[in-house]
């Protein structure tokens, strides 16, 4: 069996432990800075941490050598058993960054076409071997990690399968493979002037197959946004054979076989490939920033500019401590984010509407661009506000929600508990929902750390409701805080469904948000995914735990029922 890694010395792979490259890690400075920073913030002498070195990392050996038609495309190596380890939520982060790898998966298989992903799936059966689809690695859900129970665990790694295979530009479709990421998508899409136009926070390191089987949600916060809108049509490889609906634009015929995929988080099989629907390049764009004395004016100013129709590609809310965090303002005001775009049409009218209904919502304009010309050489760009070498606050938001993942490395080693959580709720239940969650999270956050900050931003919204997304921060004690954690994240779930939210608006259910998903679904529901689930795997060893429990009875490997 091969000893191969992912990445060959000298390339630039993916950190094992950091979000991206091994060559955007944070180096000892960055560390430092950081500590420096969180001292100032906090009132305490932090000292920084030290990341995790792989040489001195002492896995777990595998205890299954994969064998047969599959030995040449899998690896036992450190590297890649440490990297499909895990995901990239805070427990995840934490556990990396202290070097805790105490279950790592046996083996990866990395197969470079279907008919391989089909031979990982007998060899696995043949010897009772768990399989866990694995895209990108960015769960923030624990969607990835092996089950603790489990005795023997293949990651199947799905990043080999990354090409276009066709593209319908009378129909805009394309036939893209599920380990394509996002940027090479986008970049294969480029020359034939189209686009996905679907961009998760993730984007960068995450795959059209992740997507799907999670319910993506991209950056744009109204219309086509959810991957759901996107998929034609779809295939996916199973223990039991092959799953592929029929493309066509819509269908009347019974319950859509892509919708039971959607969502599944890799509990049926392996998405292989997928049919989706494509546009062409926007060339005209506008954006705009105001300005509210509060985070209610600025969401009844979002509601009535969803309600109007209006659909702009952007309408993000931002409470006054996101907004003067991320957007550079002075934390006394909330900040409403617009954005249009188009490949065909000037977006000047529609921001004007948007605008007059921002600014009758008692707003002000402090921010605002556009670009009339569509990219035409020799036209003149729109705008009403004069032009400065400072970004105003719709860019430093922009800025600093594309480096945020990056940040994030920073803020490990030294006890700081920050962590986010997102949900949906209705526009009617909204504010009091707000002040509920606030406030269960801000009571958990003094009874464990002694206090904290919590700030909200909408990053959808809908006629019917927004997607608040909370982002909570504490200084806990260096080597427990995960059991902190725990007890702050346990109070947002229970305040979310207890205020009639979801427990989850784009991040999946995984392990970590089962508890919540279990009180959400309807338990006829979960029967019936449990027996869609024994038609295509039988024993139950594609990544179980997730979404659902195998029956008693089903006849499934034992030690499987989720923790």
């Amino acid at each position: 069996m091969t000893q191969k890694s992912q990445g060959a010395p000298g390339h630039d792979r993916r950190s094992f432990w950091a979000w991206g490259n091994e060559s955007t890690e944070p180096t000892a400075e960055g560390l430092r800075s950081a500590a420096r920073e969180m001292s100032k913030r906090f009132g305490v002498n932090l000292s920084p941490g030290r990341p995790p070195d792989l040489s001195a990392i002492s896995l777990r050996r595998p205890r299954i050598s994969p064998g047969g038609a599959i030995a040449g495309f899998c690896s036992t190596s450190a590297y890649d058993r440490a990297l499909h380890s895990y995901g990239h939520s805070f427990r995840d982060r934490v556990r990396k960054f202290r070097g805790e790898f105490s279950n790592p998966p046996d083996f990866v298989a990395y197969p470079n076409d279907e008919a391989e992903v089909a031979a990982v799936f007998d060899w696995c059966y043949a010897n009772d071997c768990v399989v866990i689809p694995f895209g990108g690695g960015s769960s923030v859900v624990g969607g990835v990690e092996p089950p603790a129970e489990a005795g023997r665990v293949a990651t199947l790694d799905l990043t080999r399968l990354q090409r276009i295979l066709e593209i319908d530009s009378t129909s805009r479709a394309a036939r893209i493979q599920a380990g394509a990421l996002g940027p090479a998508i986008e970049a294969d899409l480029r020359p034939h002037g189209l686009t996905l136009r679907h961009f998760p926070q993730s984007f960068e390191f995450s795959t059209l197959g992740g997507w799907i089987v999670t319910r993506s949600a991209g950056h744009y916060a109204t219309n086509h946004t959810h991957i759901d809108d996107f998929v034609e049509s779809l295939r996916m490889v199973t223990p039991g054979g092959v799953w592929e609906s029929r493309r066509l634009p819509g269908s009347g015929a019974g319950p859509a076989p892509d919708r039971l995929v959607l969502g599944s988080e890799g509990i049926l099989g392996a998405v292989t490939e997928a049919w989706v629907r494509v546009q062409a390049r926007p060339r005209f764009r506008e954006a705009a920033g105001v300005v509210y004395s509060s985070l209610d004016a600025a969401a009844s100013a979002a509601r009535s500019i969803v309600q109007a129709k209006l659909w702009p590609a952007n309408c993000r809310v931002l409470d006054e401590g996101e907004a003067g965090t991320n957007a550079g303002m002075d934390g006394r005001q909330a900040l409403l984010v617009l954005g249009f775009e188009s490949a065909e049409l000037p977006q000047s009218g529609r921001m004007h509407e948007a605008l007059e209904i921002a600014v009758d919502s008692h707003g002000k304009v402090v921010e605002r661009s556009g670009d009339e010309s569509g990219g035409r050489p020799g036209a003149v760009a729109a705008g009403t506000l004069p032009a400065t070498q400072e970004p105003g606050p719709v860019e430093r938001w922009r800025q600093s929600f594309i480096r945020m993942p990056y940040d994030w490395n920073l803020l490990l080693g030294f006890g700081l508990i920050n962590d986010t959580f997102e949900t949906a709720v209705t526009w009617e239940r909204w504010p009091e929902f707000d002040r509920n969650v606030r406030s269960a999270v801000a009571k958990a956050l003094k009874d464990v750390c002694g206090g904290g900050t919590v700030t909200c931003r909408f990053t959808h919204v809908y006629p019917d409701g927004p997607a608040p997304y909370y982002t909570f921060t504490g200084l806990g004690r260096a080597g427990s805080e995960l059991e902190m954690w725990a007890e702050v994240k346990s109070a947002a779930s229970e305040a979310v469904i207890a205020g009639g939210g979801t427990i989850t608006h784009h991040h999946a259910v995984g392990r970590d948000h089962r508890p919540g998903y279990d009180a959400e679904r309807p338990e006829l529901f979960a029967q019936a995914l449990r027996a869609a689930k024994r038609a295509v795997d039988p024993r139950w060893l594609v990544n179980p735990g997730v979404l659902v429990d195998a029956d008693p009875d089903s006849g499934a490997i034992a030690g499987f029922q989720n923790r």
